[in-house]
């Protein structure tokens, strides 16, 4: 599975890339067909609360999933979509291990 970290605008932690990198190689006990996830990591509207936008884009074959969410921290917004990834990747796999 190959990872990309892109932070927009600004430069991410080594500490962050770290935290992201041990999450979403989680993903792989769901699905072995994870072929690449690309993570953008945004900040909207500095100086407010709740401005850490964290998209996760997974692509495996013949299909892409893609959760995007925003929160006080880029950790937080990680941790919120990892469980609606797992969902889809659990639909994934259900919708091609029937064929």
């Amino acid at each position: 599975m190959e990872l990309s970290v892109k932070p927009i605008k600004f430069d991410a932690t080594e500490k962050l890339q770290e935290f992201i990198q041990k999450k979403v190689s989680k993903l792989e006990k769901f699905c072995g067909d994870i072929k690449k996830v690309e993570v953008v990591l945004k900040v909207v509207k500095p100086a407010t609360a709740l401005n850490k936008q964290a998209s996760l884009k997974v692509s495996l074959p013949g299909e892409e999933l893609f959760v995007e969410k925003t929160c006080d921290t880029f950790e937080e917004a990680i941790d919120q979509s990892l469980p609606a990834l797992e969902k889809q990747l659990a639909r994934y796999k259900e919708k091609f291990s029937k064929k």
